[in-house]
């Protein structure tokens, strides 16, 4: 279990307030999702990591900053659309997102999400604070994975702003079968092509590969595999966001029975100070992320 459970390490006030950011999530996202149609331009502004910000992402951002900052019990608030956390009350719980993960595919019109994290801890905060992570998928159909309390369960968001549990404890399948890896290929270093070479080799398994991280690792939570976006010899510390990205993932992934490492340990081990900060990340499977850590060794 990848977690400090909530019903040891938290008090019953800690999970409402952990439930109220979930609900504001849920009710906020086909809001979201509306106002997706106008807002697929660039904005004035770069984020921190120096990406162009579209607007939809500023959009979002705006909207979740406002909902979840109005929450009683969450003290900080920060996204990576902000250079610095925001201090919007007096609790001791802090959230963290990404507004929307994957809008350089709103012009191709692909997958793309919303990430979430909380941490018993002020920002930046490390991966074993947190005690509730997940994401929605803007796919088809509107989806929600919760992490919290040491399970992981599904909703579906309709678009009256409702959400429906539809799995409940949710588990990768044993037996892995899609992969997907980031990053251009003459850019991976040799033990992490090696390494690929070997994957795709297996008949059994699927290339799911589509820009969109939370896409990706919804492929992976559903079918079983391995994600990966991995150290570059351009960009050591790889592209995905440690606060934003690695950690919650993390969380929802070894919640799920599954496994992670920045290519040595687990994502909720990697410790960075910095808001922004970056890490390789490859998730999946424990059998795959072993073997991937073995390549890299």
């Amino acid at each position: 279990m990848a977690t400090t459970d909530i019903n040891t390490a938290d008090t019953a006030r800690d999970m409402q307030i952990i439930d109220g950011v979930v609900d504001v999530i849920a009710s906020t996202a086909p809001e979201i999702r509306t106002g997706l149609p106008g807002r697929r331009v660039a904005a004035e502004d770069e984020n921190p990591s120096g990406e162009t910000q579209m607007a939809a992402d500023v959009f979002a951002d705006d909207l979740l900053c406002e909902r979840i900052g109005a929450l009683e019990g969450v003290g900080e608030y920060a996204s990576e659309e902000r250079p610095e956390s925001v201090d919007v009350g007096t609790g001791r719980l802090s959230v963290a997102v990404d507004p929307l993960d994957g809008s350089s595919n709103l012009k191709p019109n692909n997958t793309m999400g919303t990430i979430f994290a909380v941490y018993e801890a002020p920002l930046p905060a490390h991966g074993r604070d947190l005690v509730a992570a997940g994401y929605v998928l803007y796919g088809p159909v509107m989806t929600m994975i919760v992490a919290r309390n040491g399970t992981v369960d599904e909703y579906v968001i309709h678009d009256d702003a409702s959400h429906e549990l539809v799995r409940e404890d949710v588990t990768l399948p044993d037996e892995g079968s899609v992969y997907g890896f980031g990053g251009r290929v003459p850019d991976w270093t040799d033990d992490f092509e090696a390494f690929a070479r070997e994957v795709e080799q297996d008949p059994s398994r699927k290339l799911r590969y589509g820009g969109s991280m939370i896409g990706d690792v919804n492929q992976i939570l559903t079918y079983g595999g391995i994600f990966a976006y991995p150290t570059l010899e351009s960009a050591p510390e790889g592209k995905l966001r440690v606060q934003f990205e690695g950690y919650p993932i993390g969380y929802v992934i070894e919640t799920a029975g599954g496994a992670t490492s920045d290519g040595t340990k687990s994502l909720l081990d990697v410790d960075k100070d910095d808001l922004h900060a970056r890490t390789p990340m490859y998730v999946g499977n424990t059998d795959l992320v072993a073997k991937l850590e073995a390549a890299l060794d």
